[in-house]
């Protein structure tokens, strides 16, 4: 009984660390600007203000389209050349497949911040600085090495009966990946898909480096400029109905694939 209570109680702390913060944010983004700073926990009176004004600002709707286009772009990218990169090396066998994996793996370790200086530098004199390729080239860079680590254990697990049978039907090697192993590869896609997308989706670092205007800031960027209505006010309220509105859809996303996704990691976890 007393391990139960002890659970109970470990649990109820943990829920309660964990979402005060999200509390707080919703708390804060139906309070008018007026009474931001009153101290309650708690809106007195709750508004969506917050949350209409944000589509009659041009910076965000336009930073909304960028994420979204931005994002999707470099995680089809990402994945479709994963795909063929870890079918290589889940299947073929040639010297190096494993300095491979294992470079991949080290690439996805490497501080992203070393290369900011040298890419806005080098952005700058191809003219990519404040394009959507700009972005897109260093979001596929960082999101790739992932997406193959992830792909090549999944890959290890369907066994090599399927491809070979289709082989023998008359099949490509390449007709056997596109109609064979994909299909029966849909829930490690899938993970492999969001996990690269929910990457791209809250990356700050490139987004703020890589770009001077509203042209391909993307919102997680774009937050950092938001003002109030007087140089006075911080537009806190502003902030965090920006951060929720962009949070709920990929959490609703997350939450409906939510068994593709623990089909396709705990099968590319084991080996069978």
């Amino acid at each position: 009984m007393r391990r139960r209570i002890a659970d109970i109680l470990v649990t109820l702390t943990v829920a309660v660390w964990t979402l005060a913060p999200i509390v707080w944010v919703v708390s804060l983004s139906l309070k008018p600007p007026t009474l931001q700073n009153d101290g309650r926990f708690l809106p007195a009176s709750p508004t969506l203000d917050n949350y209409t004004g944000l589509f009659t600002k041009p910076m965000f709707t336009t930073a909304l389209g960028n994420s979204v286009g931005i994002s999707l772009i470099a995680t089809t990218v990402s994945v479709i050349v994963a795909v063929f990169a870890a079918y290589a090396i889940a299947r073929l066998r040639f010297r190096g497949s494993g300095l491979v994996l294992g470079t991949a793996l080290g690439l996805t370790m490497f501080p992203a911040i070393a290369l900011v200086g040298p890419l806005f530098t080098l952005w700058t004199e191809l003219g990519l600085f404040d394009t959507w390729l700009g972005l897109i080239i260093p979001y596929v860079s960082f999101s790739l090495p992932l997406a193959i680590w992830l792909l090549t254990a999944f890959f290890r697990t369907i066994p090599r009966a399927l491809e070979e049978s289709a082989q023998v039907d008359g099949a490509t090697r390449l007709q056997a990946l596109v109609r064979v192993i994909l299909p029966a590869a849909v829930p490690g896609v899938v993970t492999t898909f969001l996990l690269t997308f929910l990457a791209c989706w809250g990356e700050f670092l490139f987004a703020i480096s890589l770009t001077s205007t509203e042209a391909s800031r993307t919102v997680p960027a774009a937050l950092a400029f938001f003002t109030g209505d007087s140089e006075f006010q911080q537009p806190y309220g502003a902030i965090a109905a920006a951060a929720l509105l962009v949070t709920v859809p990929v959490v609703v996303l997350v939450l409906l694939a939510q068994r593709r996704i623990v089909a396709g990691l705990t099968s590319g976890a084991v080996k069978g």
